[in-house]
């Protein structure tokens, strides 16, 4: 209760927790709402259904689909952890008169130094420089043994949003040649780094020595990175994703791979995650794998609850949704 009146229901997976509330959240979330979980929602759904005026959908969790929102008739908005939001059906959503919202602007730096990161690991071969260093059977390290440049390389950004920007910053730091690829020019985003913009992305695929990712999965990015795109490429160059998984077709991309039509891949995101344990991606030494984890960082983390929380708040209150997603 705040000032004598019952605090707006707010739907929750779960209080910690692999998909849940983080804890060190809860404080800030409970002086705001009543936080009711998936599980007590099931258990009593006649009484609390009428209370739940928000979804805290974090890490993709509760799954919301059209029976949920059928039992939640008080429902003002949905508001999701990250940017990305493939995984829900605005369309299905809006049509029960029911907002959605993200957090674009809290991503982004940490977003783009995960994608610098991977860059600079693959690039320098870095994960089989860890093995060299720790190997029991290792009795002196080998002065002919190498990895990649960074400086002076070409990287290819595909998708020139705001963490595709930032990558851009990170990378002319490293005096890379930038060049990107995006629906529509960007000129002062390309003005402030120096980057050159490719109107075709083959263009872009045929010069890069790295190419960058950065793009919302779409009908229109699914699949964006196939056999053709790999057939562009430098058979030096490197992979990088850290858009969606789906974006690339991973059945090319494992050919491509073994057949070195390109040098390696570094891939914060898969399709699906994780990956089956036999998924050949596994078992490569040209592949650089992590956890979808751009954002997983405790400050960013935070500012994307604090994000969420404001865009809830705003509904709850009858004022426009802060960083509502109209499409």
């Amino acid at each position: 209760m705040s000032n004598g009146k019952e605090l707006p229901g707010a739907l929750v997976e779960e209080i910690g927790g692999p998909y849940g509330v983080m804890e060190e959240h809860v404080d800030f979330l409970k002086e705001r709402f009543n936080l009711i979980t998936m599980k007590e929602l099931k258990g009593n759904k006649e009484q609390l259904s009428e209370k739940i005026t928000c979804i805290f959908n974090w890490a993709n969790k509760p799954d919301v689909d059209s029976k949920l929102l059928k039992c939640l008739p008080r429902l003002k908005v949905i508001a999701s952890a990250g940017a990305g939001v493939d995984h829900l059906d605005i369309k299905m959503i809006s049509s029960y008169g029911v907002k959605v919202a993200n957090t674009p602007h809290a991503v982004t730096s940490s977003t783009a130094d995960l994608a610098m990161t991977l860059l600079l690991v693959s690039a320098r071969s870095f994960m089989e420089a860890h093995e060299i260093a720790v190997s029991p059977k290792t009795e002196r390290f080998h002065a002919n043994w190498v990895g990649g440049d960074i400086t002076g390389m070409t990287l290819g950004i595909v998708g020139m949003g705001r963490i595709g920007y930032k990558i851009a910053q990170r990378a002319k730091a490293f005096e890379m040649k930038i060049l990107y690829h995006n629906r529509q020019r960007r000129l002062e985003e390309e003005k402030s780094v120096g980057a050159s913009y490719c109107e075709r992305l083959d263009d872009l695929l045929q010069q890069s020595d790295y190419v960058m990712l950065a793009v919302n999965l779409s009908p229109e990015t699914e699949k964006l990175i196939g056999k053709h795109e790999f057939q562009m490429m430098k058979p030096s160059a490197t992979l990088i994703n850290i858009s969606r998984g789906l974006v690339v077709d991973q059945e090319a991309l494992v050919e491509a791979l073994q057949t070195g039509q390109i040098k390696a891949a570094a891939l914060d995101v898969t399709y699906p995650e994780p990956l089956p344990r036999d998924h050949p991606l596994l078992r490569m030494n040209n592949v650089v794998l992590a956890p979808h984890m751009g954002t997983a960082t405790r400050d960013t983390l935070r500012l994307m609850m604090e994000d969420m929380v404001h865009s809830m708040m705003d509904a709850v209150n009858g004022l426009p949704v802060s960083n509502e997603v109209t499409g």
